[in-house]
C-alpha cells in the first residue's frame, strides 16, 4: 500500500486551527504532499480545478459553500476526482447525501491518525473507504435510495447549484444585494433564484429558509439563530 509517486492532496476546512493541525499531520507524512488549503467551498471548487490534487479532504460545514455542494460541483466538473470527507457530522443524513454525492471516502473528525493515512492510500488506488461505523449504518440504510443528482431533492424537483449557493448565502444572513456580489450575478437574478428555491422548498420567508437550510444540513445549526 506504499504509493510509489507523493499522494498530493488538497485540504478544504473553515477552522484555522483545524486546517493547520491537519496540514502539519499530513505534511509529516512523507507519502503525502499538500498542494492546497482552502478556507470555504468555493475556494475548495476553484483550487480543485486548477490543482487538480490527487486527494480532496473536504469538511462539510463551510461558509459561503458548504462541503456537499462543494463536492457535488467538483466531480460535476471531474468525476475522476477523488474526495474524502472528514467531518464532525456524522448523521445518517449526511452520510447517505455524501455518499450520493460520489464521495470515495468519509471519516469522522476523532478518527485516528493512522486511519486517515490509511484512507488516503485506499482511495489513492482506487478504492472506497469509509471508517467501519459509517459502513454498516450505510449498509443499512441502502433499502432507502435517494437522488445520486445533488444537494436537495423536494418533491422531484432538484435544487440547481445556483439555487443551492443562493440558499446557503440567505441563510447565512446575506441580503440580495450581497449575495449578488458574492456569486458575480445582478440583483435581479438573485431574486429569480430565491423565488425559485422558494417555489419549489414552498418556504415563503427567509426565517423558514433558514430553518431549512439548518435541517438539510445546509449550514451549521448555530448559523443565524435569532431568526428562528
Amino acid at each position: 500500500m506504499t504509493p510509489r509517486v507523493l499522494i498530493r492532496i488538497l485540504l478544504a476546512e473553515d477552522h484555522a486551527i483545524v486546517r493547520q493541525g491537519l496540514s502539519a499531520l499530513l505534511r509529516a507524512e512523507r507519502h503525502f504532499a499538500m498542494v492546497g488549503e482552502a478556507k470555504n467551498g468555493r475556494e475548495a471548487v476553484e483550487m480543485a480545478r486548477t490543482l487538480n490534487p490527487d486527494i480532496i479532504l473536504m469538511d462539510i460545514a463551510m461558509p459561503l459553500m458548504n462541503g456537499l455542494e462543494a463536492t457535488r460541483q467538483i466531480l460535476a466538473a471531474n468525476r475522476a476526482a477523488k474526495v474524502i470527507i472528514l467531518s464532525a457530522h456524522s448523521d445518517d443524513e449526511y452520510i447517505q447525501r455524501m455518499s450520493e454525492a460520489g464521495v470515495s471516502g468519509f471519516l469522522e473528525k476523532q478518527t485516528s491518525a493512522d486511519i486517515l493515512t490509511i484512507a488516503i492510500l485506499k482511495v489513492a488506488e482506487g478504492s472506497v473507504y469509509f471508517s467501519p461505523s459509517i459502513t454498516k449504518r450505510l449498509r443499512a440504510n441502502l433499502q432507502n435510495p435517494r437522488t445520486r443528482e445533488g444537494l436537495v431533492k423536494v418533491n422531484g424537483n432538484r435544487l440547481t447549484s445556483r439555487e443551492a449557493e443562493v440558499l446557503q448565502l440567505v441563510a447565512e444572513g446575506s441580503a440580495n444585494k450581497g449575495v449578488a456580489a458574492e456569486l458575480g450575478i445582478s440583483i435581479k437574478t438573485v431574486e429569480k433564484h430565491r423565488q425559485q428555491l422558494m417555489n419549489k422548498l414552498n418556504i415563503h420567508d427567509t426565517a423558514g429558509l433558514t430553518r431549512y437550510a439548518i435541517s438539510a444540513g445546509v449550514i451549521e445549526s448555530s448559523v443565524q439563530l435569532t431568526i428562528i
